[in-house]
């Protein structure tokens, strides 16, 4: 390692460590270019990063990893082109339109959810954001969960508006899921029916309610470095309870179809690099962990990660939470309740 590579590295660590600070702009930067030093050699810091990023990890959140299981209540159709996703409607995937599960569906999974040992159910909707009927579904499932069962209830439905997120956190809703997905600088790059400040305004709303503020994204679309560091320094901006963390699977019939997967060493960089920029959230290994790092999932989770979502993804398929579990308790690494997500 280099001596300019050490010095900052050992200034990350004081800042983080020893005066339990959070780090500058310029440190999260001259973190994300040290990815241009991935090369396996003597002179590489992902390990020091990893080592690091795994001792803040415990100091400001604790040893246990979280687990979390989803299943989308509103499938396909969306109307939005965010060219990573196989549920918009203006690309050719394979994913079909479903109609929004019953109360009773709603119901029964939450049940099983509670059974399985969850404390917490989140409505995942696949839309631009709610209209009458979707926010007269998001009411009745949420007073139909805590009425019928001792969990939590949090929401993932795409862009609110100020009154629709009071609306939510009225119902008694805990937390909102909302990914900013990208750096500001990149984000045109994937999207273009809705904008950044869009999603950033959503997340600003949640945070007046009083609701926990959930918000990652993806990384491996073809952003630099120091985009990633953008991103995590956005949603650092918002206090969020947990930040997913992405990892692009291309998707058939996405305009992104064709992207290579991000190499295994990028990626876990990009773990690191998240959790030294935000070190006070649950950082979630997220959609497309399996096929880009493979069998160096563990290092993630011994890099910063501290919370996994389990089995399959809303489209895409996963590994079992057997699997994850088993890796885990050959890390000897302690295990939070399961939450259920809907």
């Amino acid at each position: 390692m280099t001596p300019a590579t050490q010095a900052l590295l050992d200034q990350v660590e004081i800042v983080l460590l020893d005066r339990r600070q959070l780090i500058s702009d310029a440190q999260a930067y001259a973190l994300a270019d040290l990815a241009g030093d991935l090369d396996g050699s003597a002179d590489d810091p992902l390990g020091r990063m990893l080592d690091l990023a795994h001792r803040v990890r415990v100091a400001w959140c604790g040893e246990a990893v979280s687990l979390e299981s989803i299943l989308s209540t509103k499938t396909g159709g969306c109307p939005e082109d965010c060219a990573f996703c196989s549920q918009s409607a203006a690309f050719p995937t394979f994913v079909k339109p479903q109609p929004y599960l019953s109360r009773d569906d709603v119901v029964r999974a939450a049940r099983d959810a509670q059974n399985a040992g969850a404390t917490e159910f989140c409505l995942v909707l696949a839309i631009k954001g709610p209209d009458e009927r979707a926010m007269a579904h998001i009411l009745e499932a949420a007073d139909a969960i805590q009425t019928e069962t001792e969990l939590e209830v949090a929401v993932s439905a795409g862009l609110l508006t100020r009154a629709q997120a009071r609306t939510i956190a009225a119902a008694g809703v805990v937390r909102y899921n909302h990914n900013l997905e990208a750096a500001a600088s990149f984000f045109p790059s994937i999207c273009t029916t809705h904008s950044w400040s869009e999603r950033w305004d959503t997340c600003t709303y949640v945070r007046e309610t009083g609701m926990e503020v959930c918000s990652g994204g993806i990384i491996g679309m073809g952003e630099t470095p120091r985009q990633r560091a953008e991103l995590a320094l956005s949603l650092r901006e918002l206090e969020p309870t947990e930040v997913p963390l992405n990892f692009l699977n291309p998707r058939p019939g996405t305009p992104l179809a064709g992207t290579t997967l991000l190499d295994p060493r990028a990626a876990l960089h990009g773990v690191a690099l998240f959790r030294l920029i935000i070190p006070f959230a649950t950082l979630r290994y997220a959609g497309g962990r399996e096929v880009v790092l493979g069998d160096l999932q563990a290092a993630g989770v011994l890099g910063g990660a501290n919370g996994l979502i389990v089995g399959n993804y809303l489209t895409t398929l996963g590994r079992s939470t057997a699997q994850d579990q088993a890796m885990l308790a050959e890390l000897q690494v302690p295990v939070k309740a399961l939450n259920g997500l809907l």
